[in-house]
């Protein structure tokens, strides 16, 4: 193969996981040990800004809270502390960083700091294997004390992204893998791979770190995804690269044809319909400037709002210390303490050969957050936008930034916040009505094919809804078919004949989010308010029934785990035991849900004992630091040793205690003919809404838009 070849094979599996930045810089970082960019659209905004655009050098930042994330000049010491620590300093080389972060200081610490005192000890977690052992270690980078960790029983940590680059190139020196691409008739150059997570399912995944490749033709197409080499697997040993084991059993079904699933827009445009006019441009314009303020690089002020945001390579976005100003007081009140995405479980409903091990959990094998691509102005996010960086490590320790990961703006789209207009008979001539501008906080991650986006979206009214959307292109199997008259109706597909020769899959996807609510304090309880139909007495109404609330507070966390079900409705209560208002409520926070969905797996099903965390939409258990994550610490390869689900199972106290609640927003995709050759974009949500927090309606003191508050823009006419 010349030279040529592998440049462009490589490229196409890197972009397969969505490793762009890195491909462009030729996938090799800075020579210098400080840092390097990873983003074409270099940003971020001075010490104190408004939306506008900036470009920030990250070298001399300095952490001017607790939740700050490590800066480079600490990610920098902890790698010198790290390589110095026996036994890594025997041979530096053989040690291998998955992550390297802030080990947040104790709960208590923080909620006790303010602003202009001295920092609580910062301190990095750094998860590392070192000649195939693993190791979780605490840095003290004022002393430079390295303390041990436990380690999980069972998986590995998060691949880095090294893994995942390098994974797709290890089958190219096997002879057998390149004689079967020949025979296959795809031209080594047009070859693209990606690595593929493989779950657990016994004795053949023990002892080693395991990863399954499958390959692609980007012959003719960019949108190589709905080009599968169908049937083609490669277990590899992603330590060593060897290669496992070769399964095809997919010859005979052809590899589809490119034609019209290139997604490119210069490609695109060229086949564009005579007939189509697109819509016209549009864009939000905040005359006065935008209402929110970031300082410190994290810190966010808007309309009583304000919270710290920061980038983070597992989870993606964190929001940490979000506090609302009470209209009647005057006074900063506690919401949450902390909330982001803990894991995704993704499986693939497929049991045949090449596809039963695709049931992914993004966050804990590949890194939520590593897979997160630079935001596109006017695109992704809107004009008036402000861009936040994130800063990672490499495997060897080094620091990188993925610049554009996180935009903030304000929302506009025409919704209402509040109205009422009187009627005529009262004879009162009112017509009110308030806008609803909300504040939103998103991220994109680009896990290989499918796309995710996550909003975090404070609204005037104390609600906070949390959004995440779907779209990106869908994994596609190969098959002989090319008219579902050819498909005999006893054979089970597992999903939908798309186009020519292309299956869309039948999944899942579920995204899991700890929410460590502080509602009014951390003295908070659970309460479960059920709605009932009762029945009236004979003769005591012309009714015979209504809805009656029961209330329910959960003692412990069995009692507080929620199925939802349409026909047993439920209100969802976290609030304070410490607070009430003025006519006796606890004051609190509500779930609410939007469209959601359930797993179906067999509980026994080894996808679903590690994706356990699934079994309810809702848990609630007492704060406990090490429960971060779902999946558990080492999800790669895990046994579902170490998930929300055995945590919950010990069934502790929650009454009148610092929990935390976890929410499940699920997904199911069966697939149809408008997800090719690319998905729309697909959205739910739920609300973290108040109940009885205040005092009365917050909106109240909200003003109306006046046209005279507003710019004034010459548009051309439209015409019919």
């Amino acid at each position: 193969m010349d030279y040529s070849s592998l440049n462009r094979f490589f490229f196409l599996a890197a972009g397969a996981f969505l490793l762009l930045l890195f491909t462009h810089f030729s996938l090799h970082f800075p020579s210098s040990p400080s840092f390097s960019r990873s983003s074409p659209f270099p940003f971020h905004g001075p010490s104190i800004t408004t939306a506008k655009h900036t470009t920030r050098n990250h070298e001399s930042d300095i952490a001017t809270h607790p939740f700050d994330p490590l800066t480079i000049q600490e990610i920098n010491l902890a790698r010198s502390i790290l390589l110095s620590y026996s036994p890594f300093s025997s041979s530096p080389s053989s040690l291998a960083i998955h992550s390297l972060s802030l080990d947040e200081p104790d709960k208590p610490v923080v909620r006790s700091w303010k602003p202009g005192n001295t920092l609580p000890t910062r301190k990095a977690i750094a998860v590392t294997r070192y000649k195939n052992k693993a190791y979780v270690l605490s840095i003290d980078l004022s002393t430079k004390e390295v303390v041990q960790l436990p380690v999980p029983d069972s998986g590995y940590p998060t691949m880095t992204i090294e893994d995942m680059m390098s994974a797709p190139w290890a089958p190219m020196s096997d002879k057998a893998f390149n004689e079967t691409i020949t025979a296959r008739g795809v031209r080594m150059s047009d070859l693209a791979c990606l690595p593929i997570s493989l779950g657990w399912f016994g004795q053949r995944e023990e002892g080693r770190r395991l990863i399954n490749i499958q390959c692609y033709s980007a012959e003719g197409t960019a949108n190589f995804y709905m080009r599968p080499i169908e049937g083609l697997t490669v277990l590899l040993d992603m330590d060593t690269k060897e290669v496992v084991e070769i399964t095809d059993k997919g010859n005979g079904i052809p590899i589809p044809s490119s034609t019209n699933t290139d997604y490119r827009y210069t490609v695109t445009k060229n086949n564009q319909p005579a007939w189509l006019k697109p819509p016209n441009p549009i864009s939000i314009e905040q005359p006065a400037g935008p209402s929110f303020t970031v300082s410190e690089d994290h810190q966010v002020k808007w309309v009583g709002w304000d919270f710290h945001i920061k980038a983070d390579a597992r989870a993606g976005i964190i929001i940490s210390g979000v506090g609302i100003i009470d209209p009647e007081t005057g006074k900063r009140r506690e919401v949450m303490y902390k909330g982001l995405v803990s894991e995704l479980f993704v499986p693939y409903m497929d049991p045949t050969d090449a596809w039963y091990f695709k049931t992914y959990m993004d966050a804990g094998e590949y890194g939520f957050g590593l897979q997160a691509m630079p935001l596109v102005p006017l695109n992704d996010c809107p004009r008036n936008a402000h861009y936040m960086d994130g800063v990672f490590v490499t495997a060897d320790g080094k620091p990188y930034v993925r610049e554009n990961m996180i935009c903030l703006f304000e929302k506009y789209s025409g919704d209402i916040s509040w109205r009422h207009s009187e009627c005529p008979i009262t004879d009162m001539e009112i017509k009110e009505a308030r806008p609803k501008v909300t504040l939103v906080a998103r991220m994109a991650a680009s896990v290989a094919n499918y796309d995710y986006i996550v909003d975090w979206e404070f609204q005037t009214d104390g609600l906070i809804r949390i959004k995440v959307a779907l779209s990106g292109i869908l994994m596609v199997k190969g098959t002989g078919y090319t008219h579902t008259k050819d498909i005999p109706s006893d054979e089970n597909t597992h999903g939908t004949l798309l186009s020519e020769n292309v299956i869309g899959v039948i999944h899942d996807h579920f995204i899991t989010f700890k929410l460590d609510m502080d509602v009014d304090g951390p003295a908070n309880s659970f309460a479960r308010v059920k709605l009932t139909r009762q029945a009236t007495a004979s003769g005591e109404s012309p009714r015979t029934s209504y809805l009656k609330a029961t209330r329910h507070v959960a003692a412990t966390e069995k009692e507080a785990q929620v199925q939802l079900a349409l026909y047993k409705p439920e209100e969802y209560h976290v609030f304070s035991t410490e607070k009430t208002t003025r006519v006796g409520n606890p004051t609190g926070y509500k779930v609410v849900s939007a469209g959601t969905a359930a797993s179906m797996l067999d509980p026994n099903d080894p996808p679903q004992l590690r994706g356990a965390f699934t079994n309810n939409q809702i848990w609630v258990t007492p704060y406990n630091k090490s429960e971060e994550w779902a999946g558990g610490l080492f999800v790669y390869q895990s046994k579902g040793e170490d998930t929300l689900a055995v945590w919950a199972d010990r069934n502790r106290p929650i009454e009148n205690r610092d929990i935390v609640l976890w929410y499940t927003l699920g997904f199911h995709h069966v697939p149809c003919q408008e997800d090719f050759p690319i998905m729309p974009t697909v959205y739910s949500s739920f609300d973290l809404k108040p109940v009885n927090f205040f005092e009365k309606n917050p909106v109240l003191w909200l003003p109306p838009h006046q046209e005279k508050d507003l710019p004034v823009c010459s548009a051309t006419t439209a015409t019919a």
